[in-house]
């Protein structure tokens, strides 16, 4: 689909700051084709290094027009609405899109491609549904307990709490490091960024575990394995975590938390428990008293965006003398610290 020369812009229409814009944000901060520009009318003329602590010069435009002008040849939908579903306001917009020639990646669980297929204008051009599964898997079987290397499953105190940006750290690091790292994709950001991967959501729930299953062994020969984390235990919306820990049987986890929470994101009745405790279920879950292995949460992914950089520090000493387990901030302080003891 997506191939590395070609380029991008990304449409965040009034989201570049909620939680919903994590896709497009998830893009611009890894992925390595050029990206010419990003579509959002309330913030047009800023860039997204000032409005986001990203390393990248990426100017914020009002229409597409703006971005064709650039040189966008693939359109990427940065937003992630609640339900998955594409709203009635962006038809327009994706019309236009298709009508100008350019190619289309869609992370939603709302399908264009056969919608929009009549839209298309050049054989070159293209609809990616990121969502649509790519294989279909057969029933788990626990074989990659069986495996030598190190699985690293990302894990989480909460839903968008940082799990796909601390795994791609890790991985981007391992990869810095010469370590023949793996990344296995689970969400539609990982998945646009590597071309392939598991839509975990639109799988039937039968077949989760072994579509993880089939991803990790696919990769039995790399020395490291980086899992995508999804959902959480904690959260009553999410199964994705279980599906996570049977199939790829990890060695290793790394827990994400926002430090500026103290309950779920929604419903925020919902407390989250001591992380010491936490950990312990996560790891008891993942181990079934011993029948895959004994794997450990080796630290902690600390999100701090909501802290300044002395609070952030101070969190983070507070928490490492509490779970005696390394803390960091992976956006701010790098992974080093949670990963150089292990791999």
């Amino acid at each position: 689909m997506l191939k590395p020369h070609q380029k991008v812009a990304i449409f965040m229409e009034g989201f570049i700051h909620s939680d919903y814009g994590k896709m497009g944000l998830g893009v611009v901060r890894f992925l390595q084709n050029p990206i010419v520009g990003i579509i959002d009318s309330e913030l047009a003329g800023s860039n997204i290094n000032k409005e986001h602590p990203i390393d990248r010069d990426v100017p914020i435009f009002e229409k597409l027009d703006q971005v064709i002008d650039q040189g966008a040849e693939v359109l990427v939908l940065g937003i992630t609405p609640s339900g998955g579903k594409i709203p009635d306001v962006w038809l327009p917009m994706i019309e236009e899109a298709l009508g100008r020639g350019l190619c289309l990646i869609n992370g939603l669980h709302d399908s264009l491609a056969h919608r929009f297929a009549d839209h298309i204008q050049d054989p070159k051009q293209w609809i990616w549904d990121v969502r649509v599964p790519q294989f279909t898997p057969k029933i788990a079987s626990g074989l990659a307990a069986k495996l030598t290397n190190k699985r690293l499953l990302m894990i989480g105190t909460d839903m968008a709490c940082g799990k796909m940006t601390a795994g791609l750290e890790i991985y981007r690091w391992a990869l810095d490091k010469k370590i023949d790292t793996a990344f296995v994709a689970t969400g539609q950001i990982g998945i646009t960024l590597m071309g392939r991967g598991i839509p975990l959501d639109a799988l039937k729930l039968d077949y989760a575990c072994g579509a993880v299953e089939q991803m990790v062994l696919s990769h039995q020969n790399q020395d490291l394995v980086v899992v995508e984390g999804q959902g959480s235990l904690l959260h009553p919306g999410s199964t994705a975590t279980l599906s996570l820990m049977r199939g790829s049987c990890p060695t290793h986890m790394v827990l994400c938390h926002r430090a500026d929470k103290t309950t779920l994101r929604h419903p925020e009745s919902i407390k989250i428990p001591p992380l010491k405790d936490f950990i312990a279920l996560n790891e008891s879950l993942a181990s079934v008293a011993g029948t895959y292995g004994k794997p450990k949460v080796m630290g902690i992914a600390l999100n701090t965006v909501k802290l300044s950089e002395k609070e952030a520090q101070e969190h983070i000493a507070h928490l490492e003398i509490e779970l005696e387990i390394p803390v960091t901030d992976v956006i701010r302080f790098g992974v080093e610290k949670i990963v150089k003891e292990w791999l």
